[in-house]
């Protein structure tokens, strides 16, 4: 095992690391608004103003994954990440975990649920620590 002073520790892994995080929120963010009508099938039948909450989150999505792989206030793009990934994450993933009658589409959903919970703690990382490239202390 290498020690903590020999790992992989640079610029590029961070940006890496950004641009492997974001990549997910920007191709969301895009089908929010080219692919409309799926969006409003996967939100509760009671939810009000889908079309808005598609184009909002849409929005939030993209400005929080930019900010965070341009690394131009990115622990704001973290909470704009959070703010995306709480009410999707509960109202449509948690909603469908808990309601879907097929046992195949439950088991997704609770997968997709899990991954927002998994997601959300990578954004809550970012707003406490940023992307920055910061090199490891040695500790010799």
């Amino acid at each position: 095992m290498l020690a903590d002073d020999r790992l992989p520790n640079g610029p590029v892994l961070t940006v890496t690391a950004r641009l492997l995080f974001t990549s997910l929120f920007f191709l969301s963010g895009v089908t929010h608004f080219t692919n409309i009508p799926y969006y409003v099938s996967l939100m509760p039948e009671a939810a009000p103003y889908p079309v808005f909450w598609i184009f909002a989150s849409g929005a939030v999505e993209l400005a929080g994954a930019a900010m965070i792989l341009l690394n131009w206030r990115p622990r704001l793009g973290g909470w704009l990440i959070l703010l995306f990934l709480l009410p999707v994450t509960i109202v449509v993933h948690g909603y469908e975990m808990i309601h879907a009658q097929d046992e195949v589409v439950r088991a997704l959903q609770q997968a997709h649920f899990l991954k927002g919970f998994a997601l959300m703690g990578a954004a809550l990382l970012i707003t406490q620590l940023g992307v920055s490239h910061r090199p490891v202390p040695s500790h010799a």
